[in-house]
């Protein structure tokens, strides 16, 4: 799998601050199609098994609303670690970060599509597709 991240500066809108990038992503799969299943049903699995230990801890499951929560948390956390990235906020061992934090969001992204019946592959293709007829 090929994850290309962009970070785009937009210098000719100086009504922006040179600290303020907009952040994109553009997921490209230079794989074939059973390779992203196999990654979906590997993300399914480890969640599944982190439903076990919440069960054992909390005697339930995570809520759709608690698994969005923790998405939104960790969403955060890669704000904060493109900031340490672009020198904008010091923080130690932030590359390591960014990068686990980046993909446990793309994992976030496969569970919660999971919880509410959303094909993500589906709706990846659709996206892209979209985006890129728009930008032609």
């Amino acid at each position: 799998m090929k994850i290309i991240f962009t970070y785009i500066n937009k210098p000719h809108d100086r009504q922006l601050s040179q600290s303020v990038y907009i952040f994109t992503y553009i997921f490209r799969c230079t794989m074939n199609q059973n390779n992203l299943d196999i990654l979906i049903e590997r993300s399914l699995e480890i969640r599944k098994k982190y439903h076990q230990l919440e069960i054992q801890h909390h005697n339930d499951e995570w809520t759709l609303e608690e698994d969005t929560l923790a998405y939104l948390t960790d969403a955060g956390l890669v704000g904060r670690n493109i900031m340490s990235h672009q020198k904008r906020w010091m923080k130690k061992d932030s590359a390591v970060e960014l990068e686990h934090k980046l993909a446990e969001n793309i994992w976030w992204l496969i569970v919660l599509a999971d919880r509410t019946g959303v094909d993500i592959k589906d709706s990846l293709e659709k996206f892209l597709t979209k985006t890129e007829d728009i930008l032609k």
